[in-house]
């Protein structure tokens, strides 16, 4: 009997299939099927099932056959993977096979029972489906996923067992899906808002600050729902990438409010990262510097990251919702107004809020008057009035006098009236105080208010010498590359005095000195120090007094001293600190090794409220003591001594709202000195009384100059 297809403009001719005729039936379902076992499971009964209905196909009738060839080419019209399991009913009637076993043409009708065979496996054809897929390849989302080659009519099938392409995560787990976009939308609008509402200072981090509305996200929704696709893209990309720029810069307010008491100044701060390094070198060591720094360049490029794609997600889900949106937008820009119209707000700031534009102001504002003052220092730091006085009239009332200018880290006022540190540090003073007026010595003190706060001593130190206001970078630069008077270049010009400088901080090449009038400076690396760095600070205050008195004070010499010295063993993190020796042990200081081991460690102590306070207040304690007794034990009639602090400490330990002010004190056992400056109304000691005056630091140099015998040059 031929079985050819008599009718081949209805039933494509369909390609060889790759297994045998025996299985052919069950192709189609295997195709179906997205796992091999299940397919494979009801092929074994669709081939038995088959091989029935093709016997009895043979015997039915001629009207049966072309009834259910109608409803086959039916079938094969709407089920394109179903064409291959018309070939049963060849592999029935014994037709020849090509050499790789299959069957060269198609039979274009099936058995009748055909139908009914394949409604029986229901499961087979559903199986598919609650995976994520149909049998034609449809996924779940509506998106077509089966391949056009191998569709019936256009080209050869693939492999009958081979499983459905595996369907998308989001296809067979939806409501999680969803659950996560909204999530991901959620936390993109309030990492926005965090941003837009952030406060510049660490004690205004409260909720309140939160709750409130930033108009700067009205106008951006606005902005961003009106405009085209790739407009709207390439605006959210900018204003990300903006908003995280000022996220950055935020937060480089919030540290430097908490260090040194101000803002981040984007003009002048940067040179500050190199010594923020260095203090985290000699701190941490080389490897923690760098982990550090590595931690710091991977947080700004997260931040510009998640703040740009935060954008971007809103930006789509409100193009997506655009209805929704826009009214949205237009209800929140509707209480913004009414809540700015009646001034609205929740135990702060009003709930309409502007902090973002205004903020930008600011620094525009800032950059603008950093520009301008350093026009108009420039012309500031030429004007001098002693900058002419001959030497000969220069600090007549102190020829003969042996001077130290002694700078202590750190010691601000916050150490004596601070209850956390006042009794160690004023029992300290009084004992000190004792001891000097038991060796001869008188004192008197005040306060000073210092250019800086919390660090960057050398404004605190330029500001004292040279009589003029020195509070950023810039103007530190621009005095010191000028010939402005100082205080200790005035002893020198004078040509009676020898000038040097102990700076154990200092540990590269320090130009400065000149500027400062130095004939020749001591630095860390020419102290001879053989024994371990205190933190920071690279040797302890009784060390480098040791050393000056062995270098220089204590030699036989022609002329007086002056000498400018720097104290450090009270820099933060103030852990570990030295303790006291005898001054006859101090030798090349390797004796510090076991007491530096026996310290507390940093990270105990500079990350505790309390415990930081405390130790700042040791600390403070040790180098008056180291101070103190070097005076009465090297000390001479011919002394005289003044010291005082460069700056208050860190916010942590002087409180977010503390004064700027530090004590100074004028101690010398000639009395004549002292009577110099009985009008200035200071306290008798070195504890300055709180009622003592109060000058700006940088008014200093001019009162001392003309206290002890300077003549302002004429005009």
């Amino acid at each position: 009997m031929d079985r050819t297809t008599p009718e081949p403009e209805v039933t494509p001719e369909a390609p060889p299939a790759d297994t045998s005729d025996d299985i052919q039936h069950s192709t189609a379902l295997e195709e179906a099927a997205p796992a091999k076992g299940v397919a494979a499971e009801h092929a074994v009964s669709s081939e038995r099932d088959g091989v029935e209905e093709a016997a009895a196909a043979e015997e039915g009738s001629a009207a049966d056959i072309d009834t259910d060839t109608d409803a086959a080419s039916d079938k094969v019209s709407g089920a394109e993977e179903e064409a291959p399991a018309e070939e049963a009913s060849a592999g029935e009637k014994g037709e020849e096979k090509t050499p790789s076993g299959e069957t060269p043409e198609v039979e274009e009708s099936t058995s009748a029972e055909e139908a009914p065979a394949e409604e029986e496996t229901p499961a087979v054809a559903k199986g598919p489906a609650v995976e994520g897929s149909t049998a034609s390849g449809e996924d779940i989302s509506g998106q077509d996923t089966s391949d056009p080659d191998t569709s019936a009519g256009d080209g050869p099938a693939g492999p009958p067992d081979e499983p459905a392409a595996p369907s998308k995560w989001r296809d067979r787990h939806p409501v999680a899906a969803r659950n996560m976009g909204w999530t991901v939308t959620g936390l993109s609008l309030l990492l926005i808002c965090f941003a837009l509402l952030m406060p510049t200072s660490a004690p205004k981090f409260t909720p309140g600050v939160f709750l409130r509305i930033p108009v700067e996200a009205v106008l951006g929704a606005a902005v961003l729902i009106v405009l085209p696709r790739r407009p709207r893209i390439a605006v959210a990309i900018l204003a990300g990438a903006s908003l995280g720029v000022l996220t950055v810069l935020n937060l480089l307010d919030v540290g430097f409010n908490m260090f040194l008491g101000r803002g981040f100044n984007v003009v002048l701060d940067w040179v500050l990262f190199d010594d923020a390094q260095s203090y985290l070198k000699d701190t941490m060591g080389n490897g923690g510097a760098i982990g550090a720094v590595i931690a710091v360049l991977a947080l700004v490029i997260i931040v510009l990251v998640l703040m740009t794609l935060a954008v971007l997600r809103v930006s789509n889900v409100m193009t997506r919702n655009r209805d929704a949106a826009s009214r949205a937008t237009l209800v929140v820009g509707t209480a913004w107004v009414t809540c700015a119209a009646l001034g609205l707000q929740l135990s702060g700031p009003g709930i309409a809020a502007r902090t973002t534009v205004a903020r930008v102001e600011d620094r525009v504002n800032r950059v603008q008057a950093t520009l301008k003052d350093e026009a108009a220092f420039a012309k500031e730091a030429k004007k001098d009035a002693f900058g002419g006085t001959p030497g000969d009239q220069l600090l007549t009332d102190l020829r003969g006098k042996d001077v130290m200018i002694a700078f202590i880290e750190s010691y601000g006022r916050s150490a004596i009236e601070d209850e956390a540190t006042a009794a160690g540090v004023d029992a300290t003073l009084t004992a000190k105080n004792e001891a000097l007026t038991k060796a001869g010595y008188s004192a008197k003190s005040g306060w000073l208010t210092s250019a800086t706060y919390g660090g960057s001593s050398w404004l605190g130190h330029s500001t004292f010498l040279s009589g003029l206001w020195i509070n950023n970078q810039n103007r530190y630069r621009t005095v010191t590359a000028g010939e402005h008077l100082t205080l200790t270049g005035a002893f020198k010009r004078t040509g009676a005095w020898r000038t040097v400088g102990v700076m154990p901080g200092v540990q590269k090449n320090w130009p400065e000195g000149k500027f400062y009038g130095l004939d020749n400076v001591y630095d860390s690396r020419e102290l001879g120090y053989e024994g371990p760095k205190f933190s920071w600070s690279t040797m302890p205050d009784q060390y480098a007094l040791s050393a000056f008195e062995r270098l220089e004070h204590g030699k036989k010499r022609d002329k007086p001293l002056m000498s400018e010295i720097i104290l450090t063993s009270s820099h933060q993190p103030w852990a570990p600190i030295p303790k006291m020796i005898p001054w006859d042990q101090v030798g090349d200081g390797s004796v510090y090794e076991g007491i530096e081991k026996a310290g507390k460690d940093p990270a105990d102590v500079f990350y505790d409220s309390k415990k930081v306070k405390e130790e700042y207040g040791k600390s403070i304690q040790y180098s008056v003591n180291s101070l103190i007794d070097y005076v009465v034990k090297y000390g001479s009639k011919n002394t005289v001594l003044v010291f005082l602090g460069d700056h208050q400490p860190l916010a942590s330990v002087s409180g977010s709202n503390a004064s700027r002010d530090v004590p100074v004190s004028i101690v010398a056992h000639d009395k004549s000195v002292l009577d110099k400056i009985d009008d200035w109304g200071w306290t008798d000691g070195i504890k300055p009384d709180k009622s003592a005056p109060v000058w700006r630091m940088d008014s200093f140099r001019d009162r001392f100059l003309t206290a002890y015998g300077s003549t302002p040059a004429k005009r």
